[in-house]
């Protein structure tokens, strides 16, 4: 691990300012993912500006939904009975992400901003060119071999030719079905993103997670009201029960009405470089028959452009039909529980 220096600022704002002005430096606030990045020599900041006190640590009602505090703990999100009640959703991802131990450090902005869990990534003996922008891409391409390498937990929608890897956050699947909205606050002051659009897929910069400039931090985090969240479902399909990453999950929150799709939101995780909003099966859902053949048609319109890679351990096609089938499994559940 390379030594590094460590500041504890007196406000949100200094903290902002330190990191902004030296391009070595970096936020520290549970620290579940930067630590073990530090450890592995895959991060190597020159300062960690302490950043856990300095942006609220409380879920409020704010009249339209809830905002939640950049440090609120998962497991304190988790169990808070408004979120538990009105968008069961969230409080299911965030049980489905980490042991209780994790959840008792990570915190909401800090699980926002997790960095990639690729094999390859996380290895500093191998090329990526997520770590080491222009390296070369370890799945799909590995130096002195013919083809690539690990590609079956890898990305299904939205990867580049530079980068299959996936964004490993539950929480944040479940926050983009929910339109969440991302409180930041930077050099100019404040701004607010959807969290949909708090993502970069990677294209040629993969080494780009987030639409976040150098220094700006994440405050909070605003849930709208949504009648529809309440009736909200979060499955998550992995190798074991637990400490393991999705290989695909679903958020999906559904209105059925007379056994018609009134209004529908879905979001994936486990299949792309970012939480991925299916805007074309909510599309296709809204006014189908509750039924699984509408569920499936829907799954099949979200894939249509999805695209399996080869690797020496099989490759990952198999999470196309398997992203169908837990798609068509929670919409079933949800359209039970409604009826």
């Amino acid at each position: 691990m390379r030594p590094f220096a460590y500041q504890v600022p007196g406000d949100a704002a200094a903290a902002v300012q330190t990191v902004t002005a030296d391009p070595d430096a970096a936020f520290l606030a549970g620290g579940t993912n930067l630590v073990d990045h530090l450890k592995l020599g895959v991060a190597t900041p020159g300062l960690l500006v302490d950043v856990t006190a300095l942006t609220s640590d409380e879920i409020a009602d704010n009249g339209a939904g809830l905002r939640i505090g950049a440090a609120v703990r998962n497991s304190d999100l988790a169990a808070d009975p408004r979120v538990r009640e009105r968008y069961p959703v969230l409080a299911q991802a965030l049980l489905a992400g980490a042991s209780g131990q994790l959840r008792n450090m990570a915190t909401t902005g800090g699980n926002l901003l997790q960095r990639t869990r690729c094999v390859y990534f996380q290895d500093v003996t191998t090329p990526c060119n997520k770590r080491s922008p222009g390296s070369g891409c370890s799945a799909l391409s590995v130096p002195g071999q013919r083809g690539g390498g690990w590609t079956r937990s890898h990305a299904i929608l939205g990867a580049s030719e530079h980068c299959v890897a996936t964004h490993p956050s539950d929480m944040a699947v479940a926050m983009a079905a929910l339109d969440a909205r991302v409180h930041v606050l930077g050099p100019d002051g404040d701004r607010v993103v959807p969290v949909t659009e708090l993502y970069r897929l990677p294209g040629d910069h993969p080494e780009d997670d987030t639409v976040l400039r150098h220094g700006e931090l994440i405050t909070a985090v605003d849930l709208p009201a949504s009648p529809i969240a309440a009736r909200s479902l979060y499955r998550k399909v992995r190798d074991r029960a637990s400490y393991a990453f999705a290989l695909v999950s679903v958020a999906a929150a559904v209105e059925v009405e007379d056994g018609v799709v009134r209004d529908a939101r879905i979001a994936f995780g486990g299949v792309a470089h970012a939480p991925w909003r299916a805007r074309r099966a909510e599309e296709a859902l809204r006014g189908a028959t509750a039924a699984d053949a509408s569920y499936r048609a829907a799954a099949d319109a979200e894939l249509a452009d999805a695209r399996a890679v080869d690797g020496l351990d099989g490759g990952n096609g198999f999470k196309i039909p398997l992203l169908r089938g837990t798609l068509t499994a929670v919409l079933r559940e949800l359209a039970v529980e409604e009826a």
